[in-house]
């Protein structure tokens, strides 16, 4: 990684995926796409590796990793399965659901990874250009969302060389990711935990395990204790504008994110607008939510204003990001 240069983007096919599996073996800084955002993959059986991936993106230590694997074979060895993991993944693996479980005896997900926990959060992503990658590697790859902690997930290669370009060692272009929400993820504890709401909904998960998912202690979800998993820090997601929730009216200057096509006061006086989902589709306004915020927050405003999104489906996992993105700045 040589910070202050150029990171290379190779657009995405075989040539790309072999470079990328080959800058993994070498402990190198990879992002790529995935279904639900683009990861910053490296070697997760490589301590060295992934402290370089903390240090780029500027993450806390304390805050775990999700490792991505190829198949249920391969998270096997890494992670004891009990009837209901089991149940979950083969229902939705391939796919946007990460599983916490208990490590096992010879896991080699590195304990930097993990952050010291007896846990570790797998998942085997859906898109077909990270799945030819980990084919090629081989090996578990530690890859939260490519970008500098706490700012905006990133559903482009453009959003990830602006934030990371200079910092990591390569990109692969794979093209506008499809579900635009990080994975939802499930602890799989004496009974099911939903630990962070995502892209796949949690009826969804619900039905198949056949009984209602718990909630997280309500001391789980802070920034000053260490998180049962990825993404439950209370200040996340963030961009630089001050972000106003449920907003029913608009102040001078002010951006607005809007939703469906409610009617709202002093739309006028706004500086920007735009719309998640102008027919109120929340797999749409899934998909819009961060290329969204940055390009608002690219305008330089101070304040966006953020219309009411039902919290249905995926607006959980919406209004969830919405929620740690506004934390300090409402």
């Amino acid at each position: 990684m040589n910070v202050g240069l150029k990171t290379p983007i190779l657009p995405a096919g075989e040539p790309a995926a072999a470079a990328a599996a080959h800058s993994l073996g070498e402990g190198g800084l990879v992002a790529f796409p995935t279904e639900t955002v683009y990861g910053l993959g490296a070697d997760a059986t490589n301590p060295a590796a992934i402290a370089r991936l903390y240090q780029a993106k500027g993450r806390p230590a304390f805050n775990p990793l999700i490792a991505h694997v190829g198949d249920i074979s391969a998270a096997r060895q890494i992670a004891r399965f009990d009837d209901a993991a089991m149940a979950l993944a083969e229902a939705f693996w391939p796919g946007p659901l990460t599983l916490v479980l208990p490590k096992t005896e010879g896991c080699a997900v590195a304990e930097l990874a993990t952050a010291g926990l007896d846990t570790v959060a797998i998942r085997i992503p859906a898109h077909p250009v990270a799945r030819d990658i980990l084919r090629l590697f081989g090996r578990p790859v530690a890859a939260p969302s490519a970008n500098l902690s706490g700012h905006v997930s990133p559903t482009t290669a453009a959003h990830v060389e602006s934030d990371l370009s200079g910092r990591i060692d390569l990109i692969v272009d794979g093209g506008a990711v499809a579900v635009g929400v990080e994975s939802t993820i499930v602890g799989c504890f004496d009974q099911p935990m939903l630990l962070r709401p995502g892209g796949l909904a949690r009826t969804e998960i619900e039905r198949v395990l056949g009984r209602a998912l718990l909630q997280p202690p309500v001391d789980a979800d802070s920034d000053s204790g260490q998180p049962l998993a990825p993404g439950m820090l209370a200040s996340h997601y963030a961009p630089r504008a001050r972000v106003r929730l449920h907003a029913d009216r608009i102040e001078p200057g002010e951006a607005l994110l809007a939703f469906g096509l409610g009617a709202i006061s002093g739309i006028d006086a706004a500086s920007a607008v735009m719309n998640l989902s102008a027919r109120g589709d929340l797999a749409e306004a899934a998909a819009n939510l961060f290329g969204f915020l940055r390009a608002l927050d690219a305008k330089g405003v101070r304040t966006i204003a953020v219309m009411p999104i039902p919290d249905e489906g995926l607006g959980e996992a919406i209004n969830d990001r919405l929620r740690r993105a506004a934390v300090g700045r409402e």
